[in-house]
């Protein structure tokens, strides 16, 4: 993939120099880095990495476009799915966003349970970026009622205690740090990061640890064929342990995750032979996670049969597999929209409604790129909205 980059900025080249320069210090120190190590310090670094410093990230004057960002019939729709599982968890409830970028999802997600009469008793954020957390407080303050505004919270680690009702995240799990794995003469492989001669960072293979050629022969079993020499993709062995850690304490509820990706079959298809991964610079993709650390994004696709074991490993049912559009269809798309075009302005406003709608639901836009994935954990099937039922797909995992 040759895209070309725009440049980025003196500030932006000594601001990623400062995070080069520390990554090559504990390279000199430990000898070449795990990728997802890299990949974490790139995205992560205190003060240096992507989603932990100031840069706008979101929005056309940034790297890329969520569908929060598009407009709050997105937020709406997911709204209207996890009322049901709110209302279930009675007067205490709680409504837990992983990330938040800009707060657009929870500034219009607070006012759509309002408008059905699920509100959370709390609104839990968990941002890493203190930027980001300050930038999410300022347009909630702004957005919301006092009374509302007072129900949300921010959280610098997953809660330690219990408390039921419902989890969201919206393209959070394609910004895990991956393994990169290849496979040559049927040994395992991970990819490393080291630095050539030059300076500049270039990638290593090394023999793989138990952790990582034992997730690689699970998804050689579950496959039901071993990869072929050469062949290079990404695994989260530490999927099970993150999931454990942020839903743990949850006692009832729902979680729902939305985030591009594929079943296990159609992501290690055999010719897809270099894997998923893929950056993001001032709304270019391209696929060289060496180069501008600490200024484009790194994401993956998500394998979302994983997400399904791991879900069930930590005592969920799965509830719901479907594609965005199925999903947002499903919850009330049709719905929302319709009362946001009544209450529209006029022409201009209902045409960049009907954008929205495209961008969220149409083929080779967000609509089958994106997937949904709906949990639950000790709700009763009343508790849960029937029309999500209605449309999984989860014989596909």
């Amino acid at each position: 993939m040759d895209v070309a980059l725009p440049e980025p900025s003196a500030e932006e080249t000594t601001h990623s120099a400062r995070l080069a320069s520390l990554i090559r210090d504990e390279i000199a120190a430990s000898g070449p880095m795990p990728f997802a190590r890299f990949m974490e310090r790139c995205l992560y670094a205190p003060g240096l990495g992507y989603y932990s410093a100031g840069r706008l990230k979101f929005g056309k004057a940034g790297d890329f476009v969520t569908a929060p960002e598009l407009g709050p019939l997105f937020a709406r729709c997911m709204a209207r799915a996890l009322a049901p599982a709110l209302r279930a968890c009675g007067t205490d409830a709680v409504f837990f966003e992983l990330g938040g970028g800009s707060g657009a999802f929870a500034r219009d997600c607070l006012l759509e349970l309002q408008s059905l009469d699920a509100l959370p008793r709390h609104y839990w954020l968990l941002e890493p970026s203190a930027d980001l957390r300050e930038r999410q407080r300022e347009c909630l303050r702004k957005a919301l009622p006092a009374g509302l505004f007072a129900r949300c919270a921010w959280l610098n680690r997953p809660p330690q205690h219990a408390w039921s009702g419902v989890l969201f995240a919206n393209e959070v799990l394609d910004a895990l740090p991956v393994t990169r794995f290849t496979v040559q003469d049927g040994d395992v492989l991970e990819e490393h990061v080291a630095v050539d001669a030059g300076g500049a960072f270039t990638g290593v293979d090394r023999p793989a640890d138990a952790l990582v050629a034992g997730a690689v022969r699970h998804l050689q079993r579950r496959l039901g064929r071993a990869f072929a020499a050469g062949y290079r993709s990404e695994v989260l062995p530490q999927l099970p342990w993150w999931l454990q850690a942020v839903t743990g304490e949850q006692q009832r509820g729902a979680a729902l995750f939305i985030d591009y990706g594929y079943t296990r079959g159609e992501f290690y298809l055999p010719e897809r032979a270099d894997g998923t991964l893929l950056c993001h610079y001032r709304h270019r993709a391209h696929a060289d996670p060496l180069i501008l650390p600490g200024l484009q994004d790194i994401t993956a696709s998500v394998d979302f049969t994983a997400l399904a074991e791991a879900g069930l490993g930590v005592g969920y049912e799965l509830v719901c597999y479907a594609g965005q559009a199925q999903f947002l269809i499903a919850a009330g798309l049709e719905v929302v929209f319709t009362d946001a075009c009544e209450r529209a302005s006029d022409e201009s406003a209902r045409y960049a409604l009907a954008q929205q709608v495209k961008r969220i639901t149409l083929p080779g836009q967000m609509g089958d790129r994106f997937q949904a994935m709906l949990f639950a954990r000790g709700l009763d099937d009343d508790a849960l909205f029937a029309p999500l039922i209605a449309v999984d797909r989860s014989e596909r995992l």
